[in-house]
């Protein structure tokens, strides 16, 4: 049986994983990011990475089927080159080359949302389904569109970006550069950031609330006290998921998928987030096409970016 190696580069840590062409995770295993000794040195890591894997699972780098590795910016396919990754400050970085001449093998890349988006429509929670919407709520609202197994990456390898669709003209700013996008109020931060405000006008007003201004207040703090039915904490939350239902219903209308998938930290939310999404979904999407559409929980987690990006090196 093949086998390919995955990798997920982030922020703070770089994945890998040894993946058989059945979706199985054979061996795993991650490194420190260390981003500011440079692209170099990640790169450099990375071959490590890979040579180690390979002689721990008896195997030479020259019987993997490929290399994938997951950008977390945005990518060049046709150069090879990662044109923009903010959080581990790359600009216009040749990937596939350099590690395609260190390890002699076939290297593909793609964006780590839409390797997280291929990995779940592989063996994940959309397994089985032709035509799949991966949604990833944390930090921003990242997306991705799979079609018949392939991911759908548009003119210069930004589609599915609905995190950056404008919901709220001249709403607060987004990292994009617009203002009032999706990420903005239905991500972990937009969460945080509407709490705060909230909060702000609740003691203006004298409404009591549970939630405290505090330094280190996250989105799951936000969930909780919803949960524990905190006013305040509710109007946010209910806004943050009539905001999503509203950008997923009209992304559905364009796609016409027969699966939503969600993950990220805020996915973990659980039925506080997913019971009412699925019930305002239907007020924004037309009725066929929220027929078609079962709006599910990620299941792979933070697997999901090495076996998307081992399924690139498997298949492409």
């Amino acid at each position: 049986m093949r086998k390919a190696i995955g990798v997920d580069l982030g922020g703070t840590f770089i994945k890998a994983a040894l993946i058989d062409e059945s979706g199985n995770i054979l061996y795993k295993e991650e490194a420190p990011t260390l981003a500011d000794r440079g692209p170099d040195d990640i790169l450099r890591r990375i071959e490590g990475m890979i040579r180690e894997i390979a002689a721990k699972n008896d195997l030479a780098v020259s019987d993997l089927a490929g290399l994938g590795i997951a950008i977390p910016g945005f990518i060049d396919d046709e150069s090879g080159v990662a044109d923009e990754v903010v959080n581990i400050g790359w600009r216009d970085v040749p990937v596939r080359e350099p590690l395609k001449q260190r390890l002699g093998i076939h290297v593909s890349m793609e964006n780590d949302a839409n390797a997280a988006a291929l990995g779940e429509a592989w063996v994940g929670a959309g397994r089985g389904r032709r035509f799949a919407l991966c949604v990833t709520l944390g930090t921003g609202v990242g997306g991705g569109v799979v079609i018949d197994g392939k991911v759908l990456r548009g003119a210069n390898t930004m589609a599915g970006e609905i995190g950056h669709m404008v919901m709220v003209p001249g709403g607060a700013a987004c990292n994009c550069g617009h203002h009032g996008c999706l990420e903005t109020i239905s991500s972990a931060t937009g969460v945080v950031r509407m709490a705060r405000e909230a909060l702000v006008e609740a003691k203006q007003t004298g409404r009591p609330s549970a939630l405290s201004d505090d330094p280190e207040l996250t989105a799951a703090d936000v969930f909780a006290a919803a949960n524990a039915l905190d006013a305040v904490a509710n109007e946010v939350v209910d806004k943050a998921i009539e905001t999503l239902a509203w950008g997923l219903g009209t992304a559905a209308n364009v796609i016409n998928p027969e699966v939503i998938v969600i993950g990220g930290g805020m996915s973990r939310a659980g039925a506080r987030l997913f019971d009412p999404l699925r019930v305002a979904f239907p007020n924004y999407a037309l009725r066929r096409v929220a027929a078609a559409v079962t709006l599910v929980p990620a299941e792979l987690g933070n697997d999901a970016g090495v076996v998307g990006a081992a399924r690139l090196a498997l298949y492409s």
